[in-house]
């Protein structure tokens, strides 16, 4: 799989939305000990722990959790588009077909039986995240 420094190199990343991302940064660094990893404009912060860079990544999403979903997944995978064909096949409901992205990833997003919200990323390109409007805090 290609590597993205826009990307935390975790296979499965939670995603969860705070109505206030930067205040929940803080707040989950001070109190669990993560470190940002990458800004994304005012929106979305990516976390980090460990010392290895593939320990564990989190994104906080802006979203507020009583109107929004409060959380989904991101999973990386080799091909987004097979990777798609077959959750259509089983049933999944795609909520936004495979697009490319100026940051350097083919993503889309699905949702399961139960309702969860899904988003599957392959890398195309090894984007600096400064390339795109990212801020590289602690890659």
């Amino acid at each position: 799989m290609l590597h993205n420094r826009s990307v935390p190199p975790s296979t499965i990343i939670p995603v969860l939305n705070y109505p206030d991302v930067n205040a929940a940064a803080v707040w989950l660094c001070a109190a669990f000990g993560f470190r940002i990893r990458l800004r994304i404009g005012d929106h979305r912060i990516q976390l980090k722990m460990g010392e290895a860079a593939s320990e564990g990544n989190l994104v906080v999403g802006e979203g507020t959790v009583s109107t929004d979903v409060s959380h989904s997944t991101m999973i990386r995978v080799p091909d987004a588009n097979a990777h798609c064909e077959q959750a259509r096949e089983h049933g999944a409901t795609i909520l936004k077909p495979p697009t490319d992205h100026p940051y350097g990833e083919r993503q889309y997003n699905a949702q399961d039986f139960a309702g969860h919200r899904w988003t599957f990323t392959q890398s195309i390109a090894d984007i600096a995240p400064e390339d795109w409007g990212g801020e590289s805090v602690d890659l």
